[in-house]
Parts: structure tokens; sequence; C-alpha cells
């Protein structure tokens, strides 16, 4: 889901760093000082689980924990996100820098599907609402990639579609990955577990 250096037009990255920054922002003003060590975890979870991944024309497949660091974190997962990405793309050139902004724009909406799916629903079957804030971050995480890829040169018009199919399969994957994690959290450290209280 990363998009790589010199595939987006100007006025695209700059949206994206003015969305990022309002995200950003608006996500340390909530990170209180007891979730700091949650917030770092999850980051440090975000950088390695998306360092193995599969590249595919401008942009690559691979497992995100997107939903899960939402329900998780809330908005606290969009400067997560930051400094993963800062961290892929200073140490092993992964995503690349000016497209920076974009790609935690993207990433960030997709963790605040799953944080709103989880909060919205997870009181009544909590299973499958951690299945489906897994499953629709990845779709909507797609979705804005493949409009973005599109807005900035209808030739990656096809790209952005097969990329949107590939991803399809792994936001399956990534709803059974959160439901597997938030059940042992909730068992094993249920504190990191948030409860449903509304968004």
């Amino acid at each position: 889901m990363h998009i790589s250096e010199g595939v987006l037009t100007v006025p695209v990255l700059a949206l994206g760093w003015g969305t990022a920054a309002a995200g950003i922002g608006f996500g340390l003003k909530k990170t209180s000082p007891e979730n700091l060590h949650k917030t770092a975890l999850v980051s440090g979870v975000l950088f390695l689980v998306s360092l193995v991944h599969v590249p595919l024309g401008p942009s690559s497949i691979h497992l995100t924990c997107l939903g899960l660091a939402g329900m998780l974190l809330g908005w606290s997962a969009v400067p997560a996100l930051f400094v993963a990405l800062v961290l892929q793309g200073v140490l092993f050139q992964f995503g690349g820098l000016l497209s920076l902004g974009v790609n935690t724009a993207i990433m960030g909406t997709a963790a605040l599907t799953g944080y709103g799916i989880w909060r919205c629903g997870s009181g009544k079957v909590p299973y499958l609402f951690a299945f489906a804030g897994g499953f629709f971050a990845i779709l909507i995480g797609s979705v804005l990639v493949t409009l973005t890829l599109a807005l900035s040169n209808q030739d990656l018009i096809l790209t952005a579609g097969v990329i949107f199919a590939a991803n399809l399969p792994l936001a399956g994957v990534e709803g059974l990955i959160s439901v597997f994690i938030l059940s042992f959290l909730a068992k094993m450290l249920p504190d990191y577990v948030p409860r449903p209280a509304g968004i």
C-alpha cells in the first residue's frame, strides 16, 4: 500500500501532506502520556510487518495491520504510522519521502476506518467487528490507493485496478489476524484493548 517516489503529481502530493499533517496533529493531541508505550509498540509492529512485501507496479502487497492499529490506538494510530513510514523510507527507501504524506493519509484513513467499526460495534459481537475492522481498513486503503494513482496518471488506471484486486484476499487475511490478536490481547493484556464507548 506504499506508493513509490516519482509517481504522484504535485497537487496530489500537496493534498496528501495537508491531510497527513492534520491527522498527525490531531492524533498527537489525542495521545495521552499513559498510552505512549502502547503507541510506540504498535508503531514498531507496523514498521516490521510491512517490510515483507511483494512489489506490484508503483505499489506493493504486504500485511499492514492497519485496522488492528486503529482498533488499539484510535487517532494515535496516525502519528504511529507516520513514524513507521519515516523509518521505512529513510532506512530502506520503502515508499519514498516525497510520497510520505500521501502514504500516511491513505494508511491513516484505513486505520481510522478500523477504529470506527470497532468502537461502534465491538460491544455486540466483538470478533465479528474485529474482523470487519481489519477487512474494511484494507478495502478503504486499496480504494484510496487506486483513486490516488488514477488522479495522478491515467496510464496507471490498469495498475491501480490490479492493486485493488490483489488487496481483496489480503483484506480477509487482515480481518482474521485482527480477530486472533485482539482475542489474545483481551485475555493476556486486557488494558490494551479499548472498550466500546463511541468514536
